[in-house]
């Protein structure tokens, strides 16, 4: 399967974005669509959105960084459950660490679901904090030197 990263630059890629996030957060894990749409969830905000379509054009992930003292916060990381074995999670994750290195930062942090916590180690991130809850769900602190 080919995998094209595609850096979110109009509002008809936000929706597909949205799309993705409203099917595993809110209907998969139940998270409230108020707690999962926020204030940068915009095109040319803060946060530099990223969306990776299949070779049929379909978008099957997205992600987002945005800069925070020399950190590049990783958030919103979602696959489509029917995609999930294709490495799809990896791409993203090594697509936002670009964006986020070129935007000038110097480490990636990010608040993994604690099922998650392996599939981050394998990338190279370690955990920086105990268990909290966030949206209900179990979380860590981890973060990656780039």
């Amino acid at each position: 399967m080919t995998l094209t990263p595609i850096v979110v630059a109009t509002a008809e890629d936000l929706a597909r974005e949205f799309m993705i996030r409203t099917q595993v957060f809110v209907n998969e894990q139940n998270v409230p669509i108020d707690e999962e749409i926020d204030a940068f969830d915009v095109v040319g905000g803060e946060c530099t959105h990223l969306l990776i379509e299949n070779d049929t054009g379909e978008a099957v992930g997205t992600g987002r960084v945005r800069l925070i003292d020399k950190y590049g916060k990783i958030q919103r990381v979602a696959v489509l459950k029917n995609f999930r074995q294709y490495g799809i999670g990896r791409v993203i994750i090594l697509e936002l660490e670009k964006l986020a290195a070129a935007q000038g930062a110097t480490a990636a942090k990010l608040d993994a679901q604690v099922h998650a916590i392996g599939f981050y180690e394998k990338l190279g991130y370690d955990v920086q904090s105990e268990v909290f809850l966030d949206a209900g769900i179990e979380h860590v602190l981890m973060v990656k030197k780039l």
